[in-house]
Order: structure tokens, then sequence, then C-alpha cells
């Protein structure tokens, strides 16, 4: 596709994780050859049913310029985000961004929840029990899978 806009000018790099369950941090570089004067903006849609929306918590580089957004109370959904970061400046067009994102394939997830470990003396050895960890979309907690590494010491 011809997008209109000068070449180089839209963002690079842009990446999204969610962490701590429901929140979001995107990040981005603003374009090689873009104005200096450029400000990005960054519009997402979290699914078919839900209004697109602007940034509300944008981070800034050192010259004021956006290059990045966080989010809070993200929901995971079955289908794919969209995201779309467009830029304006005074002397020229600048190209747009977009994507589409899984958002359950960005997520990190926190550590599984009381771990204990019980060890008997003589051979019975330990027993280590967890929980699942927290997650937002997570149902089957077999779908879980953890190792364990034990160091001695």
């Amino acid at each position: 596709p011809v997008f209109a806009g000068m070449n180089g000018s839209a963002i690079e790099n842009f990446s999204c994780v969610i962490y701590n369950v429901s929140l979001m941090n995107c990040t981005w570089q603003a374009g090689k050859d873009a104005p200096g004067d450029t400000q990005y903006f960054l519009y997402w849609q979290n699914s078919r049913d839900d209004d697109v929306m602007e940034c509300e918590l944008y981070t800034k580089d050192e010259n004021g310029r956006n290059t990045g957004c966080r989010f809070l109370n993200v929901r995971i959904e079955t289908e794919k985000a969209y995201f779309l970061v467009n830029g304006s400046s005074k002397d020229s067009l600048i190209q747009f961004y977009d994507e589409y994102i899984p958002l359950y394939k960005i997520e990190i997830l926190t550590p599984p929840l009381n771990v204990t470990v019980t060890c008997t003396r003589g051979s019975a050895g330990c027993v280590i029990t967890w929980q699942p960890p927290r997650t937002s979309h997570v149902e089957k907690v077999q779908c879980f899978q953890y190792e364990i590494s034990i160091q001695n010491k």
C-alpha cells in the first residue's frame, strides 16, 4: 500500500507489554527522517465492539515528543487489538504506523502465588506447592506450565 507522508517519518520499533494483570506499556521511537517538530498520537481499539480511543497517559522524551503510552485497566480479549500511531508536523505530512496485536501474546505473567516448600527429615524429601499466577484471561489452570530450578546450597 502507498501511505501518504514523507518516507521515514513514521514511528519505528513499536512494542507493547502487559504486566500486573491489567497494565500495558507501549513504546516507539520517532521516525529517523521525521521533522523535529513532529508529534505522535496513539489510538487503539481493544476489540471491534469497543470505541477507538486515544492514549490518555503519554510518556515523552526530553524534547516533549510522545514516545510511549501507559494504559490502566486493560482487558485481554480473544481478538486482536488494533493500534495506530499517526503524527503531525507543520513542515510535512507524517506517515502513520498501524499494527494488530493479540494481547495475550504480550502479557508478562506474574509469578505463581503462595509458593511453599515443606521438607521432612529422612528420605521423603520436599514437597513444593503453589497456585497459578494472577491473570485476567486464562480460565483453565491446566493451561499453565511450570519449571522448577532447584539449586543445592
